[in-house]
């Protein structure tokens, strides 16, 4: 009958909830004390976090060396979005992750059996469980550790931080190292080069071929003059330098014109031997740590009044859900 109904509004759902007072009440405390028991049973966990900045450039040469083609970034400047997040796929990188399971033995410590068929899924899943990365809102990068012991907490942390240049500039040598042969080789081919033109020029100059141009206008006056004054001796003598000149001379200008092209190209392949090098043999921080982690004085985890207020809040509600739908008086 519809004056049985109960009213859709807060005075029905009092009226509701006093019938079935007794219920609700039985179900609230019951997961009042269940929660609060299962709470206790969680093992505390201590959280211990750094937090770092990257900074803007990976390439050492074009940080340090003094050419204003080079300085695109400032190395000093903290990075933004891009470097953040190429910095959070490296401390993602297998090579921490497997270095942090072999330096502090996570396998034991996070009492996985060695004998387990997926011993390595499950280490995986714990290890991803307890460390975390992200970014903040104000770009820079968090390392986030959470451990039953306070103190590994901190000392992963900080470990992870510290992989991160050593992994980043494995990363960079390989192919710096790589870059730097291949200008070193053209770099010694082309000072190889020069040296050979210089040899032969310098032949070339042995046989009397100083200044081609120069030497052919005064030869070429002289002989002249020579002829004019009937000294035939003097006439054939300049004649035959003139006739080296001629033999030599085009060898002598090309060489001339290559050598300067070629030192100019020397000059240039000079500042990227000088910066391959650099990159190869030397090594940047990639990071602005702006706290190192330390040992959690309080477990960060569970958050116990939690557990046990979302747990009591669920069971009312999925109770009175459950009293409205046998409730028989609707």
């Amino acid at each position: 009958m519809a004056e049985d109904n109960y009213d859709i509004n807060s005075q029905g759902i009092l009226e509701f909830m006093r019938k079935w007072r007794y219920v609700l009440l039985t179900t609230t405390f019951l997961a009042l004390i269940t929660s609060f028991v299962f709470s206790l049973l969680i093992e505390d966990k201590y959280e211990s976090s750094v937090i770092l900045f990257p900074s803007t450039t990976s390439s050492i040469s074009r940080a340090l060396l003094n050419n204003e083609n080079y300085k695109e970034k400032d190395f000093l400047e903290f990075g933004e979005e891009e470097e953040a997040e190429q910095m959070i796929q490296i401390l993602k990188s297998d090579a921490i992750r497997d270095h942090i399971i072999k330096k502090y033995d996570l396998m034991s410590h996070y009492k996985i059996d060695q004998e387990d068929k997926y011993k390595k899924t499950k280490l995986n899943k714990e290890y991803d469980r307890n460390i975390d990365f992200y970014r903040t809102k104000f770009m820079s990068v968090k390392i986030e550790v959470l451990d039953t012991d306070p103190i590994y907490a901190a000392n992963i942390a900080n470990e992870i931080a510290k992989m991160l240049d050593s992994v980043k500039n494995k990363m960079l040598k390989k192919v710096a190292v790589q870059a730097f042969e291949i200008v070193k080789s053209e770099y010694n081919t082309l000072v190889a080069e020069i040296n050979s033109m210089e040899d032969t020029l310098n032949y070339l100059r042995s046989k009397g071929v100083q200044d081609y141009e120069t030497q052919v206008e005064v030869l070429s006056d002289q002989y002249g003059a020579a002829l004019v004054s009937n000294n035939n001796k003097a006439a054939e003598k300049i004649n035959n330098r003139l006739d080296t000149l001629s033999k030599y001379g085009g060898k002598y200008l090309s060489l001339v014109q290559q050598l300067e092209y070629e030192r100019e190209k020397l000059s240039d392949l000079r500042e990227v031997y000088a910066e391959a090098r650099v990159n190869a043999e030397t090594q940047l921080d990639h990071k602005f740590i702006v706290n190192d982690a330390y040992p959690a004085e309080k477990p960060s985890y569970p958050i116990r009044w939690l557990i046990v207020l979302v747990s009591v809040v669920a069971t009312f509600l999925f109770t009175m859900v459950v009293l409205i739908l046998i409730d028989p008086k609707k």
